[in-house]
């Protein structure tokens, strides 16, 4: 899922450290406004490339969102995140309190679908997370993904006892 890259400088409230994990890369950074808070996303997004597999327990480490991105026209990329990345993710992650989001990417492409949006959200169920579908082409839902998950790390009391936002 594309993101446009926010600007690093420039003061902001709170900030989160996310992960964008899936088929989709470096780090970058997007600083949106969340309920009258500016917020510092930097953004993990290895797009499932071997050469971070070397990284993996520290990338995991100190994330307080994690967003696991399939593509709604390519079977395979729902089923890796299942199979694949999920697991991956149980085995690596040490924050129990992380606020996950499953995003179908490509709606945009609505007549090319593999992956039903029903099936997305039983999906979304089984793993406990957040769903949305987007289209980083057409920039639908792209801002209110970000913006939701954001939301959601902010209620987490956790976050805050501990210093982490």
């Amino acid at each position: 899922m594309g993101s446009s890259s926010g600007q690093s400088n420039g003061s902001y409230d709170l900030s989160f450290k996310i992960l964008l994990i899936g088929d989709s890369g470096l780090a970058r950074i997007k600083l949106i406004t969340v309920g009258g808070k500016r917020l510092k996303l930097t953004i993990w997004d290895t797009a499932g490339q071997e050469r971070f597999r070397a990284l993996t327990s520290s990338y995991y480490r100190g994330a307080q969102g994690i967003i696991l991105v399939y593509d709604v026209i390519q079977r395979e990329t729902f089923t890796n995140l299942s199979d694949v990345w999920a697991k991956e993710l149980e085995l690596y992650s040490t924050n129990q309190e992380c606020v996950k989001m499953l995003v179908g990417n490509k709606v945009d492409r609505d007549s090319e679908r593999a992956v039903s949006r029903e099936e997305g959200t039983a999906l979304a169920k089984e793993l406990g997370c957040m769903f949305l579908e987007c289209s980083a082409k057409t920039r639908e839902n792209v801002e209110q993904c970000f913006k939701e998950l954001a939301l959601k790390i902010m209620e987490v009391p956790i976050f805050w006892k501990k210093g982490l936002l």
